[in-house]
């Protein structure tokens, strides 16, 4: 795996400071001690005069999110690389990942270059259907019908299976848009209800999660506290988890 630069490594103090309302020097005396070993509650309790005075609250925020930082470093510089073998990378991208500040958001834009098997949409655009996909966006008033009819060949010779095809290619696009996936992840943490229901017969083996048998609420507003809770009892196969608009709203 490349690297994380250490231009980025050094902007970590600065950023974990601002969300947790210290200096960045505190910080940067943290991590040194984190570094070394040192344990949140040594750190609280007896090196408040090498943080500034850090407490346990901040400490854990700070180790936290100092695990996490680090890890979307290595993983930014690993797409980089990865994308760059690919002799795929541009000025623009190269600034969109660098843009990027949470993992899901590198996830989203490294899709449409991730090394995957081959696919339906492959397939479809080895049998010269993206022009047909493209067509039918271009003019929403044209029948996709006819024209489909102008571009079956051997390997396509049914308006069916070049429509279908189109469908493959819009479907992957779709799935690989960085930008649609950010604003559908955003859209459910505001709308998505979080809902847990036990699994049947597990309820006597999970009884400390009795309180999530048959639960739900907003993800917007869920403590985080409880949904850790939810997702260990998720993870111990005690509740099935799902994420969600209300059925009946259709939100």
């Amino acid at each position: 795996m490349t690297s994380p630069t250490a231009a980025a490594l050094a902007r970590l103090p600065h950023v974990i400071a601002a969300e947790i309302g210290a200096g960045a020097a505190q910080v940067q005396a943290a991590i040194a001690l984190l570094d070394e070993g040192s344990t949140v509650p040594f750190i609280a309790r007896y090196r408040k005069e090498a943080t500034g005075g850090l407490d346990d609250t901040q400490l854990r925020t700070l180790a936290e999110r100092l695990v996490y930082l680090r890890e979307m470093e290595a993983r930014r510089a690993a797409i980089l690389g990865s994308i760059t073998e690919q002799g795929k990378m541009t000025d623009a991208l190269a600034q969109t990942l660098a843009k990027a500040t949470t993992k899901a958001e590198l996830e989203d834009i490294y899709l449409p270059f991730k090394p995957k098997r081959r696919t339906k949409a492959m397939i479809a655009r080895e049998n010269g259907l993206e022009p047909l996909l493209d067509a039918i966006l271009a003019d929403r008033s044209a029948v996709p019908e006819a024209l489909a009819a102008g571009v079956l060949s051997a390997a396509v010779p049914e308006v069916k299976a070049a429509l279908e095809g189109a469908r493959d290619i819009l479907a992957e696009r779709l799935s690989e848009d960085a930008a649609l996936l950010g604003r559908m992840r955003a859209w459910l943490q505001r709308e998505a209800l979080v809902t847990a229901k036990v699994i049947p017969r597990k309820e006597a083996e999970g009884a400390k999660f009795s309180d999530y048998f048959a639960h739900s609420e907003a993800w917007s507003t869920i403590p985080s506290h409880r949904a850790l809770a939810l997702l260990r009892a998720s993870k111990e196969g005690i509740v099935s988890l799902d994420i969600g608009p209300e059925p009946e709203t259709g939100k």
